[in-house]
């Protein structure tokens, strides 16, 4: 369940060692889905709360992973050999599918040409403002995602204090107006779609929120400051990459493209770094 912490520190997620909970709004309201893994019958339990629970245990099984689909991917990772290796390592890596779009969408829209800093503390900020209301559940430092419509009706110098400016908040009121279409999407494509058509949207943000809304294997977060040099690097032994050549380097890994990658982030391997880092921005006085 970590990959659906789209920001480090994600206060709807809580995962443990053997247990993890995350918290959304379903179509039946806030739920809280808490998955125990229990070693000695090797078992994964779950359990739900709230008006949504009925919702979220309808759906445990692919918050968890176990509705993705690796079938082919053993064949198609043979065709390098740090791909293959990593696929053995880490062969129960699995994309779990919250099938919650506008709850994935927010956090992606702050993390937009920010440090994973600025988004966390704006994150943190805007689920303080409009999620008021608790969690359910015995997990009381969760947070629910904020409501769409209350986002969508706030002006945007109203996200100036928690560190968003004017182009960030912008996009994430037109995103909420069109949260209930998103909603509806019945896939990836589809989401990717819709969710490109609204302004301030692009690849990058439309590849976060499919994975981890979708589930989906094969999206790919072109756009981004790092992965596009960790996938060169690791394919090619190349300090830097560009997302030409590493969209060039995953093509044979079709349909699996972002498990890929998944996996080198799993092994922890990332390009040499130099210069300096982005600096961290305020807008919370302006």
């Amino acid at each position: 369940m970590r990959g659906l912490a789209l920001i480090h520190g994600d206060p709807t997620l809580a995962i443990g060692g053997r247990e993890a909970f995350f918290a959304t709004r379903t179509p039946d309201g806030p739920g809280t889905l808490r998955l125990s893994y229990v070693p000695a019958a090797a078992e994964l339990t779950a359990e739900a709360y709230g008006p949504g629970a009925d919702w979220l245990l309808d759906r445990a099984d692919a918050v968890a992973g176990l509705r993705d689909d690796v079938t082919g991917f053993a064949e198609l990772a043979k065709q390098h050999p740090l791909v293959a290796r990593l696929a053995r390592e880490h062969a129960g890596l699995r994309f779990g599918a919250t099938g919650r779009v506008f709850h994935h969408l927010v956090p992606a829209i702050l993390g937009q040409k920010v440090t994973g800093k600025e988004a966390h503390h704006g994150y943190v900020r805007m689920l303080r403002h409009f999620s008021t209301e608790p969690a359910p559940g015995p997990l009381a430092r969760l947070r629910l995602p904020p409501p769409p419509e209350a986002v969508a009706a706030t002006p945007y110098w109203v996200f100036h204090p928690f560190g968003v400016e004017q182009k960030r908040a912008d996009t994430l009121r037109r995103a909420a107006a069109q949260a209930a279409a998103l909603e509806r999407c019945p896939d990836a494509a589809t989401a990717t779609a819709r969710l490109m058509s609204i302004p301030g949207i692009g690849p990058w943000t439309a590849a976060e929120v499919t994975r981890a809304a979708f589930g989906d294997p094969d999206a790919v977060s072109v756009g981004d400051y790092h992965i596009k040099n960790i996938v060169a690097f690791a394919l090619t032994g190349a300090p830097r990459g560009t997302d030409e050549h590493m969209l060039e380097l995953l093509a044979p890994y079709a349909g699996h493209r972002g498990r890929v990658c998944g996996l080198l982030a799993a092994a922890g391997i990332t390009a040499p770094k130099f210069g300096p880092r982005m600096p961290l921005r305020s807008f919370a006085r302006f």
